[in-house]
């Protein structure tokens, strides 16, 4: 077993661009998000370039064929905290820009949710319907406990709750374990709940209530974290349209709730009329051709990496241009890694369940920053992480003995 690591100063950077073209909007397993995707930025930059990462440790263990990388991207507000990504990249370059990508996103994500974690992210290389074994779980964990709490792990692409209770057999420091094993299991209940409190923090500020009573909600894709977002719009009074190409998240959706409009496809839902787009799907749901479309005000949803062009005059500088509300999809989908970090003090519902609850007023903070500065949510959650960030400790954190 062999691990290599390369420092670089903790300074924060902007997130690199996260968001994929477009794709079709299936239902996506939850909680964890979508498989890498291509990306389009409009800034040039080496993607393995580990200036502005504290840690990237480089791991090795050929007894059990386990190839990972876990990067820290900054702890300035705590210990990083973010998920393992099983996945066969077919590079190491690909691997590495994937998981530097990821943990700086983590970083933004963690500090703009208001919780006390810097960012990481782990890979592992190989394909985990055939590489996966508990052995080498076991000395994935292993590794992530030689870092001495300096990185939580949790689930992610190809990595479940079962995986985290056998990584965790070898480490203190792995979350998104099942409740027999200590852990909160599956976290789309407070995704969803936490998307929710972000659409209404959307309402208060461009209908002076924060309630989506009589208002339109259009959902893309209906797997757990859309069908649990639907209940809570019912419960509030809204009308709710959706659409999935999975017609059994569709069928199951109807069953509990019967009078539910469904569309035939995410090109029919963004074009009908609604107030709010939810994307609960896959990644890259707001490209060009979908903005420009986009009859609602608001777009608030649970999937990732909803805006495929980064930067100055890309997706959220689009949806700017016309007039539409944007909530940052890394803050409003956040309730999966507050529940993920109550695990640290022995799991709360009721606790976590606050947690989620602010993301109401962080979203709030984002738009009214946003509007105050005169650019997009987006840039403004980006400017409000980074001066956390910059407000928290000037050294790396190291674990308490």
């Amino acid at each position: 077993m062999t691990a290599s690591s390369v420092t670089a100063p903790g300074t924060a950077e902007a997130p690199e661009a996260t968001a994929a073209p477009g794709a079709p909007q299936a239902s996506a397993p939850e909680p964890t998000p979508p498989a890498p995707e291509p990306h389009v930025s409009s800034v040039q930059h080496d993607p393995t370039d580990t200036s502005g990462h504290e840690q990237v440790v480089l791991c090795s263990d050929p007894a059990t064929g386990l190839r990972a990388i876990i990067s820290i991207h900054d702890t300035s507000l705590g210990p990083a905290l973010g998920g393992t990504r099983f996945y066969p990249y077919a590079t190491h370059d690909d691997a590495l820009a994937d998981v530097l990508r990821l943990s700086r996103g983590m970083s933004y994500k963690n500090a703009v949710a208001g919780i006390p974690h810097g960012g990481g992210k782990a890979v592992i290389i190989g394909d985990p319907t055939t590489d996966k074994t508990p052995e080498l779980l076991r000395a994935f964990g292993r590794f992530v406990e030689s870092l001495g709490g300096r990185y939580v792990t949790a689930c992610d692409v190809g990595t479940y709750v079962q995986d985290m209770d056998v990584v965790a057999e070898t480490t203190r420091w792995a979350t998104g374990r099942s409740p027999e094993n200590g852990g909160a299991g599956d976290s789309s209940v407070l995704t969803a709940f936490g998307v929710f409190q972000g659409m209404r923090a959307a309402a208060q500020h461009l209908w002076g209530e924060p309630t989506l009573k009589g208002r339109r909600v259009g959902i893309a894709g209906v797997g757990k974290v859309g069908r649990i977002l639907a209940g809570h719009l019912l419960e509030d009074g809204a009308d709710v349209v959706v659409t999935d190409v999975n017609a059994s998240a569709v069928d199951a959706l109807l069953v509990a709730h019967p009078g539910i409009e469904v569309v035939g496809d995410v090109a029919a839902l963004v074009r009908s009329d609604i107030d709010v787009y939810a994307p609960c799907a896959l990644g890259g749901a707001l490209d060009d051709d979908t903005v420009d479309v986009l009859r609602a005000s608001v777009v608030c949803g649970g999937a990732n990496n909803q805006l495929v062009t980064e930067g100055e005059g890309g997706t959220a500088d689009r949806l700017v241009a016309r007039g539409i509300t944007y909530c940052p999809d890394f803050l409003v989908n956040a309730g999966g890694v507050i529940q993920v970090s109550d695990e640290l003090r022995g799991f709360d519902f009721e606790r976590a369940k606050r947690g989620a609850t602010a993301i109401f007023e962080h979203t709030l903070e984002v738009l009214r920053t946003a509007d105050e500065r005169g650019e997009s949510p987006a840039a403004a959650a980006d400017h409000i992480a980074e001066r956390r960030m910059a407000a928290g400790s000037s050294t790396i954190w190291l674990p308490q003995h």
